[in-house]
């Protein structure tokens, strides 16, 4: 992966392919691999004619780690996406986030309407709108001297997936405890471009799809059928939907040359 200064802190990123740009944003405790390369992402998009890029959100994968939780307000993580969209010199471009990732997609395009095309809010429906839920246990259970003394089944299960992917446990926590994250239904109503909301049928996280429908009407639902918070990231129904979205609101054009960078 290729690496930028975002106001002094390390953002790691890739960059593949030619065409309109998607920026990938993965959730928490996850990475730009985990959550865009192994389950296929990259390659789609590449083969559908889209540049696709990612980066790993501070506190995660090969990007730094601070601390302090003032470090992961949505607006600072915001910032670094849009720190590389300058890196690149991209003024324009797709943006899809998931879980967490959606939440910080949300608020840049809140910040920066004019230079986000569309937007795709993957893994949260109704909680996008309520904040981030159970942030006390999931960081108690990341700063816990080991995965035996943690107690309760979602703080569990957050340490077990930081542990296997070898996460930083303090800056995982320091993000958790950062702000709720909670995204105004009212200033993404307003939004100009064109939203896609995906989440899976079984996806007890991510909060009523209807509550979508009712607060921004604007917004296209997709429902992932069959599929929970984890394993509807990569399912087909996600990225044919996601595909079709794109095809309608940013055709393919001849790319631009790049930035040099």
């Amino acid at each position: 992966m290729q690496h930028f200064d975002s106001g002094g802190v390390d953002i790691a990123y890739l960059d593949q392919g030619e065409g309109p740009p998607v920026l990938l944003i993965h959730g928490f405790a996850s990475t730009a691999k985990i959550n865009w390369v192994e389950p296929g992402w990259v390659d789609t998009l590449v083969r559908a004619g889209r540049r696709a890029i990612a980066l790993d959100n501070r506190g995660h994968g090969e990007s730094g780690k601070p601390h302090d939780p003032a470090a992961y307000t949505l607006d600072n993580m915001a910032g670094d996406a849009r720190r590389l969209l300058d890196r690149l010199g991209i003024a324009t471009a797709d943006v899809m986030g998931y879980s967490m990732g959606a939440r910080i997609a949300a608020r840049l395009a809140m910040r920066e309407p004019a230079r986000v095309t569309a937007l795709i809010l993957g893994g949260l429906a109704g909680s996008l709108f309520a904040g981030q839920t159970n942030q006390n246990e999931i960081a108690a259970a990341l700063e816990a001297r080991s995965i035996g003394d943690v107690r309760g089944d979602i703080g569990f299960a957050f340490r077990d997936f930081a542990e296997r992917t070898r996460s930083d446990l303090k800056a995982l926590a320091a993000c958790m405890r950062s702000e709720t994250m909670r995204i105004d239904p009212e200033e993404l109503a307003a939004l100009p471009m064109p939203i896609l909301v995906a989440v899976g049928t079984r996806d007890s996280m991510a909060g009523p799809i209807d509550a979508v429908a009712e607060k921004i009407p604007n917004a296209e639902l997709l429902a992932i059928p069959n599929r929970d918070h984890m394993n509807a990231v990569g399912d087909r129904v996600y990225k044919e939907g996601v595909l079709a979205f794109l095809a309608r609101h940013r055709p393919l054009s001849v790319p631009r040359k790049r930035a040099e960078i």
